[in-house]
């Protein structure tokens, strides 16, 4: 499976960035589609999800059905409630945000714990939890809302004969793992170079990648996501990509969302409109995103990796995040607690400018 360079598949077309929505659902049907290897493609408007599974046959076919009857109510769910989730979080966030070392994670405490909301949906209120350590800065539940229904979905395969599944939301993935089990995590960092050959490539699972994420059941990674300035959310930032590895996918969304966020430099020839000028039904408001990012010099685009490194390790300071990779202009700096088995790989060029 691939984390990509931009990953929102979410609920209605985000405005973009730290996430915009959407259009009304009328008309619409969730529909499923069986795909080679015990693997299932569910759409149901702006969302578009991949799942796979290894496990015993009756065990995966009953969690499938379990995640389809989870999945058809969820667009309208998130619908709903769509205006509470467009509103910036207000609550006190604290140096690093309610830490979520020790008892249940972050997004799963219950709201009360955590400040006031009015949102009452078990994913609506996921999001709004995600995102809450980062309410210190501009934010809104809606960058946490891919992570969060794949990470609704995921607990359809958390039963006895599933070994491993994932959920992948438009590149934000949800896991599964028993113990010994691991999985690998494909890296393409930069969406300008997925032109139509790429795709046919990458359908085909041809597609040269980036590198790699191996995360072993072990490490406690049960989260995927990405982020940056190219495909369909809008971001205040340069990266080309930012992955992160966290506790639950809801979490990882968050923070991928914050960390592109921070991966940013004031150079000559990069262009930022005011995020409503773009999409009238984005959350952001006047606050400008980025729409252009010429080939910067080297010094430029490492100050802008260098801001968001300072920031990505801070949040594995706090327990935020397991690890993350950020990537710009060919250019990479990876961000990883060093007690964690899983084991990351990038292609030749990045890797030499990792280090």
């Amino acid at each position: 499976m691939s984390a990509h360079g931009r990953s929102e598949a979410r609920v209605p077309p985000r405005g973009d960035g730290p996430e915009g929505h959407g259009r009304g659902t009328s008309g619409m049907a969730a529909q499923r589609t069986p795909l080679p290897g015990s693997r299932w493609h569910f759409t149901h408007g702006p969302i578009d999800i991949v799942i796979g599974a290894d496990g015993q046959a009756d065990a995966l076919r009953e969690a499938h059905e379990a995640a389809w009857q989870r999945f058809e109510p969820l667009l309208a769910e998130l619908v709903a409630e769509l205006p509470e989730l467009r509103r910036p979080i207000v609550a006190p966030p604290g140096p690093c945000g309610p830490s979520p070392r020790g008892g249940l994670r972050a997004s799963e405490r219950p709201c009360a714990l955590i400040g006031p909301t009015s949102l009452r949906g078990t994913v609506a209120c996921r999001m709004w939890r995600a995102c809450v350590p980062f309410s210190s800065e501009y934010i809104t539940p809606m960058a946490a809302v891919a992570g969060s229904v794949a990470q609704e979905l995921i607990q359809c395969y958390r039963r006895p004969g599933v070994r491993r599944a994932w959920v992948n939301n438009g590149g934000d993935i949800a896991l599964h793992l028993m113990d010994g089990e691991r999985v690998r995590i494909g890296l393409f960092t930069d969406l300008a170079r997925l032109d139509a050959t790429a795709v046919l490539r990458a359908a085909q699972g041809r597609l040269a990648l980036d590198g790699h994420f191996d995360v072993h059941a072990a490490d406690g990674v049960r989260g995927v996501a990405t982020s940056g300035w190219r495909g369909r959310s809008f971001s205040l930032g340069i990266a080309d990509s930012v992955t992160v590895l966290a506790r639950d996918a809801a979490s990882a969304d968050a923070a991928a969302t914050v960390i592109a966020n921070a991966v940013n430099v004031d150079a000559p020839g990069i262009e930022r409109v005011a995020a409503n000028a773009l999409r009238d039904d984005t959350d952001l408001g006047a606050i400008p995103v980025t729409v252009h990012v010429p080939v910067l010099p080297v010094g430029a685009v490492r100050a802008a990796l260098a801001a968001g490194e300072a920031r990505a390790r801070t949040l594995l300071a706090c327990g935020h995040i397991v690890g993350a990779a950020l990537v710009c202009q060919g250019q990479a700096r990876l961000v990883a607690a060093p007690s964690t088995a899983h084991t990351t790989a990038l292609a030749p060029s990045l890797l030499e400018k990792a280090a």
